[in-house]
């Protein structure tokens, strides 16, 4: 038996240990990259809503496609350690594991195969390229653009309950009303405005496996 029956994961610094948007910041050298953690951490403290930062990022980070290749990469490298591992477990139980992010989808896809998790159950926001590979926008009508953008999108599934989101960041949070359970994941990082309001606080995978199934 299994307390969910559906799983819904955030990616950057739950199920990855990197924040997608600040590596890729970071290849434009060390003031852009302190100009984007600082908005990352803002807005996952609460502070700023996603979609006042969202596009103007994007617009001054303009993300090439080798650069996403290779951030599909290191989502893979730093995937966090019994991810693999509790997922497959939840799988085995037949609990239906979904993912969710702010962050860009052709990186993500990686890391979701690695995971074993479904590719029409990765929810993220497309990138776009021109001929050469170059930057060409990005879906900006994506709800998870926006900081409400998690909760309609969850709102719109159709999964089975019992649901439990798992995350570090207010996005995470905004599930909570459309979910029976939210675990605040600290394993990478720990923002008390999103511990209290969790159902659960997670420090490894190894918990999580543990609260679902025993």
């Amino acid at each position: 038996m299994s307390r969910f029956n559906s799983i819904i994961f955030d990616v950057d610094s739950t199920l990855s240990a990197i924040e997608g948007i600040d590596w890729l910041a970071a290849q434009r050298g060390p003031e852009i990259a302190a100009w984007s953690a600082g908005l990352t951490e803002r807005a996952m403290k609460g502070e700023i809503p996603i979609e006042a930062v969202y596009g103007e990022r994007m617009r001054i980070v303009k993300p090439t496609l080798p650069e996403i290749q290779q951030l599909g990469k290191v989502y893979v490298e730093r995937m966090a350690t019994g991810a693999a591992e509790t997922i497959a477990a939840l799988r085995a139980h037949d609990i239906e594991v979904v993912m969710i992010s702010g962050g860009l989808r052709e990186a993500i896809l990686p890391l979701a195969r690695k995971l074993g998790v479904d590719e029409e159950n990765v929810y993220a926001v497309s990138v776009f390229f021109d001929e050469h590979g170059g930057y060409a926008g990005f879906d900006d009508a994506s709800l998870l653009t926006r900081q409400s953008g998690k909760r309609t999108t969850v709102g719109q599934m159709d999964l089975k309950g019992p649901i439990l989101a798992v995350g570090d960041g207010m996005t995470d949070c905004e599930i909570k009303p459309v979910v029976q359970g939210f675990a605040a994941f600290t394993g990478f990082t720990r923002r008390e405005a999103v511990i209290e309001q969790a159902d659960y606080v997670i420090e490894n995978f190894d918990q999580l496996r543990v609260l679902i199934l025993e």
